[in-house]
């Protein structure tokens, strides 16, 4: 099996839900639904895949991997860039801060 970290995974999962919920801007954000047991990754060429995962080398998955902090935002830059920004994002009102307006 190939390894990814965990920053790997929740970027190419963040990746995933950017881009599907691009189209509704108005909607209320939704909770991503991340399995433990899949893992997701954001490749060279910027190509989202997942694949299914096994118990049998958890412990290599882990060697290595970093924990994602909380109030961490990802998003896709205008250069097609997945970036991650650690800090406050939504408004005290619970408004995304850098909606459109």
């Amino acid at each position: 099996m190939t390894r990814f970290s965990t920053k790997t995974y929740l970027m190419a999962a963040a990746l995933a839900v950017l881009t599907t919920s691009a189209f509704a801007e108005s909607a209320a954000p939704a909770p991503w639904e991340l399995k433990p047991d899949m893992g997701y990754g954001y490749d060279k060429d910027g190509k989202t895949f997942s694949y299914k995962m096994g118990t049998d080398n958890a412990g290599l998955l882990l060697k290595g991997a970093k924990k994602v902090p909380k109030g961490t935002l990802f998003f896709i830059g205008q250069n097609g860039q997945l970036y991650m920004r650690t800090g406050p994002f939504l408004e005290g009102d619970g408004k995304f801060m850098f909606g459109p307006h």
